[in-house]
This record gives C-alpha cells, sequence and structure tokens, in this order.
C-alpha cells in the first residue's frame, strides 16, 4: 500500500522553528514531486511549498516565502519542510503530497498521494 507519513510537528512558540520530513512507504519518494500543504481549522487546505523530483525546482506560498524551505535528501528517500519565524497564523495541520512527475506544483488536485498529517501550534 502507497502511504505518506509526516512527523517533526509540534507546539512551538511565536518566532520558533520546526523542521516536518515526509517519508513515502510502498514507493520510492525521489521519483516524485512532492507538495506541503496545510489546512487552518474553518479554512481551505492550501499549498504552501513543492519540490520536483529532480530537486531542481522549488516553490512557495507568499505567506511562508523568505521562512519556509523545502529540500529533499534522496540518500534518506526524504523530503523536509524546515519552518523558520512561525507566527501563530502558521498554525495548522500540515499535510505532504506525491504526485509521478518531475514538477512543483501548489495545486492540491494534481496530487494523488497524501499522508494523514501532522499538527503544527504556534502559540504567541
Amino acid at each position: 500500500q502507497l502511504q505518506l507519513v509526516e512527523s517533526g510537528g509540534g507546539l512551538v512558540q511565536s518566532g520558533g522553528s520546526l523542521r516536518l520530513s515526509c517519508r513515502a512507504s510502498g514507493f520510492t519518494l525521489r521519483d516524485y514531486g512532492v507538495g506541503w500543504f496545510r489546512q487552518a481549522p474553518g479554512k481551505e487546505r492550501e499549498g504552501i511549498s513543492c519540490i520536483s523530483s529532480s530537486g531542481s525546482t522549488t516553490n512557495y506560498a507568499e505567506s511562508v516565502k523568505g521562512r519556509f524551505t523545502i529540500s529533499k535528501d534522496d540518500t534518506k528517500d526524504t523530503v523536509y519542510l524546515q519552518m523558520d519565524s512561525l507566527k501563530p497564523e502558521d498554525t495548522a495541520v500540515y499535510y505532504c503530497a506525491a504526485l509521478r512527475y518531475n514538477i512543483c506544483v501548489l495545486r492540491r488536485g494534481e496530487y494523488r498521494y497524501w499522508g494523514s498529517g501532522t499538527q503544527v501550534t504556534v502559540s504567541s
């Protein structure tokens, strides 16, 4: 069964940092483009960052640009989202998703595989 698993969420104070990890089960994640999405209570799920399978292309939503960094370690078959200068408005469930192309897109409809999410809570 093809699955994605996120980890690294938690509670952090405003201005703090967290690093999320995304790993795959049942397939090789390094062959897939990966996106990070988040969903706050009462809001739509939004794409915040993505990376192509080659790692050559990345993209960020304006709300996180300059604060979040996406990267991948093919030796560990893991994609990371480094989140710095966190704000209370970053509080959400964070999901990683994968698609079987060497592209980087922030449209949720393009992604076939999804993790179950990890909670990030930023206190003021």
